[in-house]
């Protein structure tokens, strides 16, 4: 089967590796890039942490799961950051309603646990217990990070060694039919033929085609990550503090986000008001982390989340065009493993997957399409 997969991020490099592992003559047409989408501005955290509901929970277990398969078949890929989450209550939060959401995870099988300040220190002996105060503690030892450029580069470089064919920096692809089929893709190496099309380009999915059957309502969100200079903390987990959320990202620095900038700072936004503003956020994370101390932000990225209308993955065929395969989803980072191996699958076996049932982007074709949700950062 010849297949083309767009996009170059982590999701289109697992489905591409995996499809031409599973036989399959595959392209993969990359806009600019590799990994250089939302895949390298994002925050990376490996969870099914509040993912609702059981369906897609488990769907991100899967992803957890094959995320650890990888690193024990690349052992040398250096990816992998998998020592946990630590989380605390925000203010104002109900105690009961965090104590029961932990609850919730242990009854469906979750490693999770309420922790006392003396654990925490162990964990994490950087953090300032004063930043804690009293709040309840969470921790989430199977929880982690990951380099998503780092995942995507090596899985398609072992692509193109098995056979793949790898076409970076061709813009904007678009989707070719004939005769009711998707018969290919075009880009600026020409026009690709392929028996089936495989979209993984996340929240630039819909601009392959106007037609709007084929096309998957979005909701995207931007997202500001700031980058701090070396720094004297050493920071094992993903911490979810009251205060903003931070983790480490190699040569002592720290990457740390919060809600309230992803709401106010935009991809158009000038470089030097991000910056402002990230060391604005370097600022919030030193009540947390003293030894930060009046570091300032030594980069900003800026990125745009794929994110389906209803907050769910839209995965599958669409629109009844036979040649056309859709995947676009949030939480790219912790399901693309997974997803990787339920749609090479699906397509070379053609066996529908029981995982991916609840997630078929048609839905939002129908009568009673799911309504749109407010996102919140999972």
């Amino acid at each position: 089967m010849n297949i083309v997969v767009i996009g170059a991020g982590i999701v289109g490099a697992n489905v591409a590796f995996r499809l031409v592992e599973g036989g399959a003559k595959v392209t993969v047409v990359e806009a600019g890039r590799v990994g250089d989408g939302t895949s390298a501005r994002s925050f990376a955290w490996t969870n099914a942490h509040r993912k609702t509901p059981r369906a897609y929970h488990d769907l991100n277990i899967g992803g957890m799961q094959a995320h650890r398969a990888l690193r024990e078949r690349f052992p040398q890929g250096g990816w992998w950051h998998g020592a946990g989450t630590v989380e605390w209550a925000a203010p104002g939060e109900d105690r009961d309603v965090f104590n029961d959401r932990v609850e919730r995870l242990r009854d469906w099988g979750y490693a999770a646990e309420i922790i006392d300040r003396a654990r925490l220190r162990e964990i994490e002996p950087d953090i300032d217990p004063v930043a804690v105060g009293d709040a309840p503690i969470g921790f989430f030892p199977d929880e982690g990070w990951v380099d998503p450029v780092l995942i995507t580069h090596t899985l398609l470089r072992e692509a193109v060694r098995l056979g793949a064919t790898l076409l970076t920096e061709q813009g904007p692809a678009r989707l070719v039919v004939r005769g009711g089929k998707a018969v290919g893709v075009a880009c600026a190496a020409g026009e690709i033929p392929a028996d089936l099309v495989v979209n993984c380009t996340g929240c630039w999915s819909n601009s392959i085609t106007d037609e709007k059957r084929l096309q998957v309502p979005l909701a995207p969100t931007s997202g500001m990550l700031a980058y701090t200079a070396p720094v004297a903390a050493n920071l094992r987990t993903v911490v979810l503090a009251a205060q903003c959320h931070m983790r480490a990202d190699g040569a002592g620095r720290i990457v740390i986000r919060q809600d309230h900038y992803d709401r106010t700072i935009l991809p158009g936004t000038p470089v030097d008001t991000a910056l402002r503003e990230a060391s604005e956020l370097v600022a919030i994370a030193a009540q947390v982390v003293p030894s930060i101390g009046r570091a300032k932000a030594e980069a900003v990225r800026i990125g745009v989340r794929a994110l389906p209308a209803d907050g769910k993955p839209a995965i599958g065929p669409i629109g009844g065009l036979a040649g056309y395969y859709v995947a676009v989803t949030h939480s790219g980072v912790t399901l693309a493993p997974f997803l990787g191996q339920l749609i090479t699958e699906e397509i070379l076996s053609g066996k529908e997957r029981n995982e991916l049932a609840a997630f078929r982007p048609d839905r939002f074709h129908q009568e009673n399409a799911p309504a749109a949700v407010a996102w919140r950062e999972d």
